[in-house]
């Protein structure tokens, strides 16, 4: 199982794994980007949780991150919470994928590129992780730029159960080796 990375710094970013004293914001981060995330994200019915539950649930994701199952990361600029991303081990043996979302007050500024280049480049770095995949739905156009922007190469498309109102049921795949990601670093 792979070490997940405990810090992660880009040029504006710094993303880190969430701890008790971010409930607060995640929670207004949430509850101000629920129209934005509603129609991907299918664990958006859960919310509002309770400030303890949210918290039990960072525990439970600690666990998980040192276990090398999946690792979650709040994402602050200019200590700002602007968004959250996973690495996930879902996509079998030697991958992860990265899953994000960013505040509704934070969009179109670069930020999902700018932490999907950050946590690329350190999962890729991770010993036995031979991939990194980035799913979205093919209705879903502002994810389907962030892996084309950092050169992913396209996958096969992958029939799905509908978990969130606008999906269409057809998962796009994108799919970086370390030698791709090699290669576009030094374009």
């Amino acid at each position: 199982m792979p070490t997940f990375a405990e810090h992660i710094e880009t040029e504006r970013l710094v993303i880190r794994p969430w701890v008790a004293s971010d409930a607060l914001d995640n929670t207004a981060a949430v509850a101000a980007s629920l129209d934005h995330l509603r129609p991907w994200m299918s664990w958006i019915e859960v919310e509002p949780l309770a400030e303890a539950d949210r918290i039990e649930l960072y525990r439970s994701w600690d666990i998980l991150r040192h276990a090398g199952k999946e690792a979650h990361y709040a994402v602050r600029w200019d200590g700002v919470l602007v968004g959250s991303v996973g690495l996930h081990t879902r996509v079998g043996p030697g991958g992860v994928d990265i899953g994000y979302w960013i505040h509704a007050d934070h969009l179109r500024r670069g930020l999902a590129t700018e932490i999907s280049r950050g946590l690329t480049d350190a999962a890729l770095a991770t010993e036995g992780v031979d991939r990194v995949e980035i799913h979205h739905d093919e209705a879903n156009v502002a994810s389907a730029g962030v892996p084309h922007k950092l050169g992913y190469r396209r996958g096969p498309d992958l029939d799905t159960e509908i978990t969130a109102p606008a999906e269409s049921g057809t998962t796009w795949t994108w799919i970086m080796t370390p030698a791709d990601w090699a290669d576009r670093q030094r374009d």
